[in-house]
Parts: structure tokens; sequence; C-alpha cells
């Protein structure tokens, strides 16, 4: 018998000297399976991790297992925790973990499988100090979505790269692969774009912003605005280590800039790309402008390529969000280079002519290997084949598109929009755009309409939920409004109906935000 076995087994007799963890974590694992010996090993800080020889991506996985729990990394040999892939499974993100008297084993489908296997036996003893009693047993995970989402809106308020990398690390605890990141809008453009060096320079640049509740639009002569510039962009060298470090993690970022609403900001620097010809300020107030791209001008498809292709350089992301929501289309109505272009397609509604552009601009990233995502407005005028849809004004758009094939993120606003207010009491909150989205309701949402048929559900690939930031002001204000209603989220994607239980998820809860107290993480901490 080696030394490391004969340590492990004088452990497993110390039963009395660590406390013991039972592995009921936030996302909970499919299976947990409890040796009937009742016998237990020892976890302490200066164990070894192994993974197998060059293999970079399970290097940096038995890295991450050394920092969340106290142990060395050894290549290619046999440590008290060993990282193997190898599992047999179609979904990449199974995992299985091994606790028994030959140490701990995690195994992966592929390496992100092992990532969350490595997470959820970090979830499972961080909240413990010293030595760890870990109970033999089985514990296998495996997530119901493979898109498993998260929003940011960093236009409206700018947050640093510090908090970006704060953010996905938030995200990897709970089990989330895609960061969906909206750059920008008609209140500030994040996205430095080398051919067009004045873009982000003015564009990213809101002189003020609004004060209290949003009446700009409503009753401008009552309307107060502060007077501190929101300013920021994100330099192309930042936002390729952002996605590198998103990488590690398992996280793919799909970036956002949308068209062809949404859009003043990008028109305040360049006005001939708008149906008036301007000119145009940088919002300060929230809102949906009338004034959109002019879909009539040639320029117009100029400047989203010249965006767009810098766009793929930066983000290997396969999805490409191009937005399409809340585009009124009365500008369009009035000028005459949209109605002539139009007329030359033989077009008869506006709802085509936003088509048109999708069309468009899928042709062109088709050709870079991408694939467009956009919001359920996309499908008014018809979209091709290959466009994937994210529905957010409930589950009709998204059941609309499932039903033409289209592959599609539910999202709605009634279960997914966290900045909503979380508490009946909205005195008792900091300020929030409005609405109501408790705890218990984002955990009760079924991603799966049920009268889509066995075919048509196949097409739902996942959940997301949201954060826009109109009164989002602050990295820790942001981290209130995600946790923990993103645990409740992790549970959807992850968990299948049936094995759903919310008073169960809330008794897991209390464990997870002792873990959010360590890592320091602001978080509401009241629910309903």
């Amino acid at each position: 018998m080696n030394k490391r076995l004969l340590f492990l087994v004088f452990a497993a007799l110390s039963l009395n000297l660590a406390a013991e963890v039972n592995y009921q974590v936030i996302p909970l694992p499919q299976q947990i399976s409890i040796d009937k010996s009742g016998q237990s090993m020892i976890l302490s800080e200066g164990m070894t991790v192994s993974y197998p020889a060059k293999n970079l991506k399970m290097k940096r996985n038995a890295e991450f297992a050394a920092e969340y729990l106290g142990l060395t990394v050894t290549e290619n040999k046999k440590g008290d925790v060993n990282l193997t892939l190898g599992l047999k499974s179609n979904n990449p993100d199974d995992y299985a973990i091994n606790i028994g008297k030959k140490g701990i084993t995690i195994q992966g489908a592929s390496e992100s499988g092992v990532f969350y296997g490595i997470q959820t036996l970090r979830k499972s003893v961080m909240n413990e100090t010293g030595e760890v009693r870990l109970p033999y047993a089985w514990v296998c995970g495996s997530p119901r979505f493979s898109y498993r989402g998260t929003e940011l809106d960093c236009a409206r308020h700018f947050f640093p790269i510090a908090f970006i990398k704060k953010f996905i690390d938030i995200l990897a605890l709970h089990g989330i692969n895609r960061f969906h990141w909206h750059l920008t809008d008609d209140q500030g453009w994040r996205f430095e774009v080398k051919a067009l060096p004045e873009l982000a320079a003015k564009a990213s640049i809101r002189p003020c912003t609004i004060v209290g509740k949003n009446i700009g639009l409503s009753d401008p002569d009552n309307t107060i605005y502060d007077d501190t510039p929101e300013t920021g962009y994100y330099s192309q060298e930042e936002l390729r280590e952002v996605v590198r470090y998103a990488e590690e993690r398992y996280i793919t970022i799909i970036p956002e800039i949308d068209l062809p609403g949404h859009m003043i900001a990008a028109m305040s620097v360049y006005p001939d790309l708008g149906c008036t010809g301007g000119p145009y300020k940088v919002w300060s107030c929230w809102g949906v402008a009338d004034d959109v791209l002019c879909a009539g001008n040639p320029k117009t498809l100029e400047f989203l390529k010249t965006v767009y292709g810098e766009l793929c350089d930066v983000f290997p992301s396969k999805l490409i969000h191009i937005g399409g929501d809340e585009s009124p289309r009365v500008r369009w109505k009035a000028c005459p280079k949209c109605q002539a272009k139009m007329k030359e397609l033989g077009l008869t509604k506006e709802a085509e002519f936003q088509t048109y552009i999708n069309k468009e601009m899928e042709a062109f990233l088709a050709q870079k290997g991408r694939q467009i995502i956009g919001w359920d407005e996309t499908l008014e005028g018809g979209l091709s084949e290959n466009a994937a849809v994210m529905s957010w004004r409930g589950y009709e758009g998204g059941k609309a598109a499932a039903k033409l094939h289209h592959q599609v993120v539910m999202t709605p606003t009634s279960h997914c929009y966290i900045d909503y207010y979380q508490l009946k009491n909205h005195d008792a909150q900091p300020l929030a755009i409005g609405g109501y989205l408790p705890l218990s309701k984002v955990y009760s949402m079924e991603p799966v309409p049920a009268d889509l048929t066995k075919e048509e559900a196949k097409y739902i690939m996942g959940a997301q939920c949201n954060l826009w930031t109109e009164y989002v002001l602050s990295p820790d204000h942001a981290e209130y409004m995600l946790l923990p209603r993103l645990a409740a989220m992790s549970e959807v994607q992850w968990l299948q109906p049936e094995a759903k239980n919310y008073e169960q998820f809330l008794e897991r809860l209390v464990s997870l935000e002792q873990a959010y107290r360590l890592l320091g993480y602001k978080f509401c901490k009241a629910y309903e």
C-alpha cells in the first residue's frame, strides 16, 4: 500500500476531526449516491490534483481545482484528486465525481464537463475550513440545455474590465456557458472599431443621464438630468483578453450590436446614416427612438459590414447577435431613399425591409462562418432557416420560431428580466426600471412550452436571464440584481422539470449564499 493511500485510510478513520459535506449544491447534480459503507476521505490543503499530460485545457482545469481546493498540481501522476476524460455521453458538459478509497476522480465527457465537476466539488467544500470529510459517493451532473445564458448591458452604464471578469467568474460558479454582451445602444457605444476611430471615441460619451424615473419622452419639461458624463469603451485588445478569460471557464461570449434601431449613439457621429440626416446626440434618457438606421442608404450596409467584420475578428462565437428589437419604421415610411429602395426590391411592408437588412447581414456573417441571432421582432418580416431567435416578449415568439424550425433561446420578461424589482416593497430596494420578478418566479420558469410537439421542442436550445442597466449604476448594484436570481436560473437551465423543488432549493441556497459572502459578492438577502 503506497503512502498516499495509507494517508487516506488514516484520514478516513479520523472522522471526528473534519466537517462533513453532502454535495447538495446549486445547480443540483443529477445523481448523488452516498456509499452505504459510511466511509469517508479527508480533503485537506497540500494534497495533489493530477491531469492528463499535454492537455492544456485539463492543465488549466487542474490549476482551477488547485486554486479552489488548496491543492498542488501534478502532471500525469496519480493524485489525491484525478482529472480525467472519457465519460461516455453525448453531452460534452456531463461529469461524474467518484469519491472512494483511491481518492477523488472527476471525469468529464469533455474538458468542460471536468470543469463543471470541479465547480460542484468546490461548492460542496468551500464553506468549510481546514480538513473536510467527503463521504464516499458517486455524484453526476448533466445539464438539460446546451445554451445556458446570461446577458449584461454595458451600453447604458459602462462596467470596467475587472468587473466583467468578476461577472464571468460568477457565471462559471453557476454553470452558465453563454455570456450575451450588449455593447451598443442609443445611450452609448462601447466597442472599438479600428476602421472608424471616431465611433467609440465620441459615441461612448453621454454628457448626462436622467435622474430618477424616466419621464424624458413623455414630460420633457419636468425631466431632471445629472451633470455627470457616462464614458468608456472597450479596446479590441481588452476584449480579446476577456474572450480568453471566458474561454478558460468554458463560457462563450455572444456579442450584440443592435440594428437597425438603438443606433442613435452611432448616428451622432455619422448623421448621414439616419433618414433625416440629424443632427443626433447620444441619448441621455431611456426609451425607444423613432430614429433608426436608414435602410435605403447604401452607406448603412457598408457601415454595418465594417463594424461586424471587426466584431468577428474579436469574438469567435458562432452566434452573433444583431438585436432587431424596438425598431420603429416611421422614418422609413417618410424617407425617399427607403421608399425607393423598397420599390426596387419589390417590398410592400416596412417589416420586410428590416428582413432585407437582416438577410444582407446574415449573408455577410455566413461568409465568416457565423450565424445570426436576434430578438423575436426579427420574425416579423420572415427569417431564413439558419437564423436563431431570442424570445423576450413572452413565449409566443419562441414558439412561432420553433414551429418554423429556428433555434430558440427563451428569455421572456415574465421570468428572465432581472432588472425588475425582486421584492413587492419597492422602497426597500434600489431604484429599478419597474416590474416585479421574485426569486420564486425565476425558479418556476419552464423554457419548453407544453404545446410544442416533441420535434418542435428540440429547437429550444436553452434559457437566459437578462440584466439591462438603465438603472444599474455600479458593479455592486449589478451583483445585487443578479444574485441570487441567477442561482434559480441555473437550476432552470440544468435540471429536468421533475427534479426541481423550490423549497429544497431554498434550503440549498443557504450554503450558496455563504459562498457569496466568502467571495465578496453582493446579493439580495430577502426573497419572495
